[in-house]
C-alpha cells in the first residue's frame, strides 16, 4: 500500500483529500502553510505534518494543488533535492505546460515521477468526488496513480506525454471563460431589456443554452453572493497560460483575448479574488444594471 501525501488543503484541496480519507483505506499525510487550513484537515481525518520536507520524505506519492507557477516550480524542485528517488508527483492545479515539461524533464534526469493532472469541477466537484481529471506523462505512471485519481474524480483520462493534462486544462478552461463572459452578457442585457433574470434561468435552464457552467453560477449571481469557490485570480492564470501557448504556436485567441480583457477588469478594481460569476460585474457596470 502506497503512502500518500497532499500539498495544498484550501478550496480544492480539501475537498479531494476528503475522498482520499474516504475511500483509500490509506494514511493521508497533508501540508498547507496555513495553520487554519492544517486544523480543518485534521478535523476532517488527515495526519498533519508541521512541515513540508517531512511530507516530502514520507510519501511515495506526493498530490499538490498549488496557486501559482512559480509556486509549483519551485515545490517540484524542493520536492526531487529532498525526496527519495522514485517518487511520484502528481501536479493536480493549472500550470502551464511549459513549466510542467521543463520540470518533467528534470524529475526524469533525477529519478522521479512527474504527472500533470490538472481538474475540472470546482469546489462542488471536489467535495463529490466528480472532477474531470486530465493527465499528461508517461502511461505506466498514469496507470498506476489512476485508481487514486478515480476516488478523488469521475474521470481520469490519459492525455498524453508531460504537458498534454495542462494544455487539456488550458482548453477546458478557455471555453469555461468564453462561457462565463456570455452568461454575463446575455443575463445583464435581460436585465436590462426588463426581464425578471430569475425567471429567464428557470426558462432557458433545461434548454440549448443549459450547461454545469450556468447551472453552478447563475444561482449565485443572483443572490450575490461572489464568495469563491473558483477564484477568478485562478482562472486568469489559465488564460494567462492560454495565451502563452498561443504565441509559441503562432495562432491567435481572438475570444479567449476578450476573456482576459474582461478578468483584468476586474482585477484592476480589487475584484480578482471573488467568485468565476463575478465576471458579469463587467457588463452591470457597462449596462447600469444590477442582476438579482
Amino acid at each position: 500500500m502506497k503512502t500518500l501525501g497532499y500539498l495544498g488543503l484550501g478550496v480544492m484541496g480539501y475537498g479531494m483529500t476528503g475522498n482520499l480519507i474516504d475511500k483509500s483505506g490509506c494514511d493521508i499525510y497533508g501540508y498547507d502553510p496555513v495553520p487554519a487550513l492544517r486544523e480543518r484537515f485534521a478535523a476532517r481525518g488527515g495526519k498533519v505534518l508541521d512541515d513540508a520536507k517531512t511530507l516530502y520524505k514520507t510519501c511515495d506519492i506526493i498530490f499538490m494543488c498549488l496557486p501559482t507557477n512559480a509556486i509549483v516550480k519551485a515545490t517540484i524542485t524542493e520536492i526531487m533535492e529532498t525526496a527519495r528517488p522514485g517518487t511520484t508527483i502528481v501536479d493536480m492545479g493549472s500550470t502551464s505546460p511549459y513549466v510542467i515539461q521543463e520540470l518533467h524533464a528534470a524529475a526524469v534526469e533525477k529519478g522521479f515521477h512527474l504527472l500533470d493532472s490538472p481538474v475540472s469541477g470546482g469546489e462542488t466537484g471536489a467535495n463529490g468526488g466528480t472532477l474531470v481529471i486530465m493527465c499528461g506523462g508517461e502511461k505506466e505512471v498514469f496507470d498506476e496513480v489512476r485508481p487514486y485519481l478515480l476516488m478523488m474524480g469521475k474521470t481520469a483520462t490519459y492525455m498524453g506525454p508531460s504537458g498534454c493534462g495542462s494544455t487539456a486544462k488550458v482548453a477546458n478552461n478557455m471555453m469555461v471563460g468564453i462561457h462565463l463572459c456570455a452568461m454575463g452578457e446575455a443575463f445583464a442585457f435581460a436585465k436590462k431589456a426588463g426581464l425578471d433574470p430569475q425567471t429567464l434561468f428557470d426558462a432557458i435552464k433545461g434548454g440549448f443554452a443549459q450547461s454545469a457552467v450556468m447551472d453552478g453560477k447563475v444561482p449565485k449571481l443572483l443572490s450575490r453572493d461572489f464568495s469563491a469557490s473558483a477564484r477568478i485570480a485562478v482562472h486568469l492564470k489559465d488564460i494567462n497560460n492560454a495565451m502563452d501557448v498561443a504565441a509559441h504556436l503562432r495562432v491567435e485567441l481572438p475570444m479567449t483575448e476578450i476573456v482576459k480583457e474582461q478578468m483584468d477588469w476586474m482585477d484592476a478594481r480589487g475584484m480578482i479574488d471573488e467568485d468565476q460569476c463575478a465576471l458579469a460585474k463587467y457588463y452591470e457596470d457597462a449596462m447600469g444594471v444590477e442582476i438579482k
